[in-house]
């Protein structure tokens, strides 16, 4: 996996959005200079994606673009059954030091293969952090890329989802995971 989760400060001043439209409804990416992802979700609002972004990297300025090349690509072959292509996408988030250790090993969930916020909790290195494994969740500017909807409470249900139940029921019935 080529992606990559920066606790380096660093500041964006220029970002670039593009939306698509999904079975699931419009998606929109954000992504900085470096063609990296910093906030994605089902949405049409920018705005409402840019204030997820930790201010240390926040941008300034966001234009509208037609399309993000690579990454709005990787939503596309997402949603054409290749789930794998958002692998290759690089993401940029910044938090502290256990949503930092818990963003990567979320991108290596397997799909179809959900996990447990208390698994979240010791595959990120921290048995105990279940909370902090559900703030990794909560706390996920990169909606898809990190895929915090294949987090599900320790007695299979699902839990919460920033951008609503039935998209989470969607996306990991996509995965090819049998929901109760």
């Amino acid at each position: 996996m080529t992606a990559t989760m920066s606790s380096a400060h660093t500041t964006s001043t220029t970002a670039r959005w593009a939306s698509i439209p999904t079975p699931d409804g419009t998606f929109t990416v954000i992504a900085d200079d470096a063609d990296r992802v910093l906030a994605s979700g089902w949405t049409d609002d920018p705005g409402y994606l840019i204030a997820l972004v930790h201010r240390s990297i926040r941008p300034d300025i966001t234009r509208p673009a037609d399309s993000l090349g690579a990454l709005t690509d990787a939503v596309a072959s997402y949603y054409a059954g290749e789930p794998a292509a958002l692998d290759a996408i690089e993401v940029h988030q910044r938090s502290g030091p256990f949503l930092g250790r818990a963003w990567p090993v979320l991108r290596g969930v397997v799909p179809g293969e959900p996990v447990s916020y208390a698994q979240l909790a010791d595959l990120a290195g921290q048995p105990t952090a279940i909370r902090g494994a559900a703030a990794a969740c909560s706390r996920n500017a990169a909606a898809l890329f990190v895929p915090c909807h294949r987090v599900l409470r320790s007695d299979g249900s699902l839990g919460g989802f920033r951008y609503g139940l039935p998209i989470k029921r969607s996306l990991l019935r996509r995965e090819g995971y049998a929901l109760a």
